[in-house]
């Protein structure tokens, strides 16, 4: 009995919760949160991202026999279908993360996000019990938002349009998928929509902005904020595609997975429905203003290098986050300056580097 079933929402501690990428910087901190709420977690993970048996190792060391590794591919069919048997909710975050691999390898990358999300989604739906699958989807499902005219200030581009200034993208904006990426991860995003109405499986789909925090490996392709915190502690360069004016909003992960949380207690009222995840305007920061805020806490100058804009990229976008705040009864999320100060003083922890000072900004010893 997985306790589904019954109330379509979370059941109380023990259940057994899957969660796809499990082992990656969201995934690894939700399957955390996930068994100290007193849950056993089956963390499905290639290992393939550098890093991520780290992580994996320390959900174990946590959490012992809580944690279920299962060490397998999203096409890795009969491995999917096989985890998704007995469990009582579904976190679907495994994927091909990258623009870049997706123009070089588009194959592979729709196999993994297209046709692995399907795999579960129909391992689910023969079940023939109403099992919770909570998908990460993208931003990235609006395409490059080029028709929305911007004015350019001296760090940041900026709707012309108040209204869109003051709230941001809402999820009735057009779907307009571009790269392959955009493709896969928006067709994905569809099919979990379309279970609900279909077959009544109890989905729901989170549009994410940028989430940041600890556990994060970030690189150039995926994961940016992390990835100019650990090239401006280790003062190595940092590559700008574009001018760095781009603005994206940021969300801290602990207030991420209170989202997926939230949305699985609440499956019965949100289902079949998408919600823009992500900071908000009040967390909406351009790559320059990060970098400037990056200095002021290693207390040391960043250098940049820029190169020509990459396919798809978005020069403006901040989540909508009206309409999950509502349904979901999200609280303010975490200011974006004090959750960036908290990953560079947890990925210097990480890289055994000393702090001067108890000044409110960070000092790195050299």
């Amino acid at each position: 009995m997985t306790g589904a079933a019954e109330t379509g929402g979370s059941p109380g501690p023990g259940a057994r919760v899957l969660v796809t990428g499990g082992a990656g910087f969201i995934g690894c901190n939700l399957a955390d949160r996930l068994a100290s709420d007193g849950h056993q977690v089956v963390v499905y993970d290639s290992l393939a991202r550098p890093g991520v048996e780290r992580n994996l190792a320390w959900l174990r060391e946590r959490h012992g026999a809580a944690i279920v590794p299962v060490i397998a591919d999203l096409r890795e069919s009969e491995a999917l279908a096989e985890a998704a048997r007995d469990v009582a909710a579904v976190f679907h975050l495994a994927a091909q993360v990258a623009v870049t691999t997706s123009l070089l390898a588009p194959i592979d990358d729709f196999d993994i996000n297209v046709r692995g999300t399907l795999t579960l989604l129909d391992a689910l739906r023969r079940r023939g019990e109403p099992v919770p699958l909570i998908f990460a989807s993208t931003n990235k499902v609006y395409g490059d938002l080029a028709d929305i005219p911007l004015t350019q200030t001296n760090d940041a581009y900026l709707p012309e349009d108040r209204a869109v200034r003051e709230t941001g993208i809402g999820e009735s904006r057009p779907l307009d998928f571009h790269t392959p990426y955009g493709c896969s991860k928006g067709a994905a995003d569809q099919y979990v929509l379309d279970y609900a109405r279909s077959f009544g499986v109890p989905t729901a789909v989170m549009r994410m902005s940028c989430i940041y925090g600890p556990r994060q490996m970030g690189t150039e392709d995926q994961g940016w904020v992390a990835h100019f915190a650990i090239r401006a502690l280790e003062r190595q360069p940092i590559s700008i595609y574009g001018d760095g004016c781009q603005v994206r909003d940021v969300l801290d992960v602990s207030d991420a997975v209170a989202a997926y949380l939230a949305a699985w207690r609440n499956i019965d009222r949100v289902k079949g429905r998408a919600f823009n995840l992500g900071g908000g305007p009040a967390n909406a920061v351009s790559l320059r203003q990060l970098l400037r805020l990056l200095e002021e806490i290693t207390g040391h100058p960043v250098a940049t290098r820029l190169s020509d804009w990459r396919a798809g990229d978005q020069k403006y976008y901040v989540s909508d986050i009206r309409a999950a705040q509502r349904a979901l009864q999200l609280p303010v999320v975490r200011s974006w300056q004090d959750g960036v100060e908290a990953l560079v003083r947890w990925l210097a922890g990480e890289r055994g580097m000393a702090f001067e000072g108890a000044a409110h900004r960070l000092r790195i010893a050299s």
